[in-house]
């Protein structure tokens, strides 16, 4: 019989905005503890982008949380498109390789009130500041960017509607690098596994000294007709 794999875990999904003074520096610490030179205004500045926060305790004790959204965007030839906006993540490295990412930012999402369970075609996305985050999108066929492959007009412009839902003001769409504030957000304390060379290509254009992340997106359960 198959056991929960979160079966010592509680979960709890808040308002962004609404976050707790407590919860706050729980979060604040867990980041410092995934990320050296960790950006605390960014964290910060999070809260105020995506809607929903999901967090995951053992105890008393957070050990994962995740940002995200939900929406229904008009994007370039889409009108009416469901969305998914997933942010900043950290998960205690004693909870790793659990999927608790996945789990936590499905959770934020549907905390938004639109239940994208049924919609006939959803958009993710992500920003990301290094292969190994990137990796699960980029095994999606229909994942923009792509190394060696220029996104078309269509992908450059639904990549600067989804920027913009970021509030993100320094895009490229040639590249979908994301401009950061000139300081780093941090450098993730996560062991790169087997990232190949070739998974850096997409990166070429993103100063992580800079702040810069990479905008990944990706259709399920397809891609629209002519996404290329």
């Amino acid at each position: 019989m198959d056991t929960d794999p979160y079966a010592d875990l509680d979960f709890r999904t808040v308002d962004s905005a609404r976050v707790d003074e407590r919860d706050r520096r729980a979060m604040h610490d867990l980041f410092a503890a995934c990320y050296r030179q960790a950006n605390h205004a960014y964290l910060d500045k999070s809260f105020e982008t995506l809607a929903q926060t999901a967090l995951a305790f053992a105890g008393d004790r957070l050990v994962a949380f995740a940002l995200a959204e939900h929406r229904v965007l008009d994007l370039p030839r889409l009108p009416g498109t469901h969305v998914n906006l997933a942010g900043i993540a950290c998960v205690d490295s004693a909870y790793r390789r659990r999927h608790l990412f996945v789990m936590l930012e499905r959770k934020a999402s549907l905390a938004c009130g639109i239940d994208f369970r049924e919609a006939p075609r959803v958009l993710g996305c992500g920003r990301m500041a290094h292969p190994a985050s990137f990796r699960g999108m980029t095994r999606n066929p229909s994942v923009v960017p792509k190394p060696g492959v220029a996104p078309t007009p269509w992908q450059q412009e639904v990549g600067a509607a989804i920027a913009r839902a970021y509030n993100v003001r320094d895009f490229n769409p040639k590249t979908f690098a994301v401009r950061g504030g000139g300081a780093p957000i941090g450098y993730p304390v996560v062991d790169m596994g087997d990232v190949a060379p070739a998974e850096w290509q997409v990166f070429a254009d993103v100063n992580r000294d800079r702040g810069d992340s990479l905008l990944g997106i990706a259709w399920t359960p397809d891609a629209p007709e002519g996404w290329g």
